[in-house]
């Protein structure tokens, strides 16, 4: 296994904090609250790649689920049981791919960026969505229909979300013209021109 470098460290740290730290930014929008957490997982795809980011954003979890109140909510392995813990889980592969994608073409554009961000929040929301159900139906009896789960935790959800979505695209692409990016073990075109 590949050994992490100093830089590669630090970046995986500033992430861990970041997302902490965005899950208790709270923005009011209407009749909701939101967070900026979602906005730093989908960063960390980008800028640290697949494997580092999906690094970072279990770190996170771990940290969570081993008491450090880092979640919205608190920490603790009794997470596990909260409805909105897939959410938690999918930040993870949604790092995966946004990583992944972003450097699986022959240049970095805004548009891939979104493209791996967009194809990120739809894996959030269908683990998210999925979890959500069973835990609440088959776990603490807190009955809810399928359809209230998928309007309540995703279509009244998308349009805050698909702006993270941009934003974090534009600033990805920001990171990557700086030289803010982390490079993939096999290098390609995309990263000519940009130093580690």
């Amino acid at each position: 296994m590949k050994h992490l470098t100093v830089r590669e460290i630090a970046l995986c740290g500033l992430f861990i904090a970041l997302i902490t730290v965005g899950t208790f930014i709270r923005i009011p929008i209407g009749t909701g609250v939101y967070t900026l957490q979602f906005l730093f997982t989908l960063l960390a795809g980008l800028v640290l790649g697949a494997r580092l980011g999906a690094v970072a954003v279990s770190a996170y979890v771990l940290l969570g689920l081993l008491g450090v109140p880092v979640f919205a909510s608190g920490g603790g392995p009794a997470y596990l049981l909260q409805p909105t813990f897939g959410y938690l889980l999918a930040f993870i592969l949604q790092a995966w791919f946004g990583g992944f994608y972003a450097r699986s073409g022959s240049t970095v554009s805004y548009v891939r960026l979104l493209l791996a961000n967009l194809g990120g929040m739809v894996i959030v929301y269908v683990v998210g969505i999925a979890w959500f159900y069973v835990v609440s139906n088959y776990v603490i009896d807190a009955t809810i229909t399928l359809w209230a789960a998928i309007l309540y935790c995703g279509i009244l959800q998308t349009p805050p979300d698909f702006l993270l979505c941009l934003a974090a695209a534009g600033i990805g692409l920001r990171c990557y013209r700086s030289g803010v990016w982390i490079m993939e073990d096999k290098p390609s075109a995309i990263h000519k021109g940009v130093r580690a």
